[in-house]
């Protein structure tokens, strides 16, 4: 554990050195929100969204590029310090995950960078195209877990290990994407999402800790400190966001740490805070599409609660400590004492 919690106090302090320039360098090639009005999947103006976020107007964003390139770094250099065995294919299936969804979501910022700008190469996806490069780049590091690592199973406390067959292919790509977007909408609110995630990475290093998985560890030590440097940027009024890379990457990841570890419901109850935004947005989204009426009067959750008057670092406090309860119940449901 030593060495993991060094690790997490190194890439703190590499993040935290390099965040400020790199702020400074986001400044200069304007990579910052701008002054314009927002539409939802239907083209439909979003006035409330608009409303309680008309002033973060020209805060940079893009915070998901460091955090990525230090990670990967310092995750990297790792195996070549201490001695420790690792499996290529786990290696793989982390990294590609992780990268791949990154570069991914910063399509997304550059493509604000330009102002969406269809006429420009390659940046008149819509949000369908996207959704099928997040399958696509969920069902690889799915196929190797089944292939190469040999998960083909689910773990239910007091049950124990269920084995679904190739039918966990399909259900890994699932996780991987619903928590991506789970993870992109949450990151609404300053400090909302990476301090949910700071949450869900303590719990998920003490699993992966007791399942003596010491290449996991090590990515969840190293990410920790990462996101605890960049979260200090990033509560309310925050200096930097981590825009869809960083978004997109980082939901991503956690879905990756919760199916290596064998535990998914402990990751569906430690990330409960991710499925209960997500869980809104879709029902405001199949509510509008096949009842064409909303059933939700503002989505999502965090949305909602700002709309009934409460101030934005309120609902992110409430949200951390709900966060922390998730946690413990997820704690609780992997067993982790077997």
């Amino acid at each position: 554990m030593a060495h993991l919690l060094g690790l997490t106090l190194l890439s703190l302090f590499l993040t935290s050195v390099l965040i400020v320039p790199f702020i400074d360098f986001l400044y200069r090639i304007k990579l910052k929100r701008q002054q314009q009005k927002t539409v939802d999947l239907f083209n439909k103006p979003t006035p409330f969204f608009d409303k309680f976020n008309a002033w973060k107007v020209g805060t940079p964003f893009g915070g998901g590029i460091l955090i990525i390139l230090v990670v990967s770094a310092l995750f990297l250099w790792s195996f070549g310090i201490l001695d420790i065995p690792v499996n290529g294919w786990e290696l793989f299936v982390i990294l590609f995950t992780f990268i791949g969804f990154g570069v991914l979501g910063l399509y997304d910022d550059l493509k604000k960078l330009v102002n969406g700008n269809s006429k420009l190469p390659f940046f008149g996806l819509r949000f369908r195209h996207k959704f099928l490069l997040q399958c696509i780049l969920a069902i690889i590091p799915s196929v190797v877990l089944y292939f190469n690592l040999g998960y083909s199973f689910l773990f239910v406390r007091g049950i124990g290990q269920i084995p679904i067959g190739l039918l966990y292919i399909p259900f890994a790509a699932f996780a991987i994407v619903s928590f991506t977007n789970a993870f992109n909408i949450a990151d609404g609110l300053d400090g909302l999402a990476p301090g949910l995630l700071l949450i869900a990475l303590v719990s998920f290093l003490a699993i992966s800790y007791t399942n003596v998985d010491p290449a996991l560890g090590i990515f969840i030590a190293i990410l920790m400190g990462s996101v605890a440097a960049f979260l200090y940027f990033n509560v309310y009024k925050a200096r930097i966001w981590l825009g869809d890379v960083g978004s997109m990457s980082l939901g991503a990841a956690l879905a990756i740490i919760g199916l290596l570890t064998g535990k998914v419901l402990a990751l569906v109850v430690i990330g409960g805070v991710f499925v209960l935004e997500v869980g809104s947005s879709l029902i405001q989204i199949l509510g509008k599409k096949f009842l064409k009426r909303k059933l939700l009067p503002v989505a999502p959750l965090h949305l909602y609660f700002q709309k009934r008057g409460w101030d934005e670092p309120k609902v992110v406090m409430r949200a951390w400590w709900l966060g922390a309860v998730f946690a413990i119940l997820g704690l609780f449901l992997a067993q982790i004492r077997q």
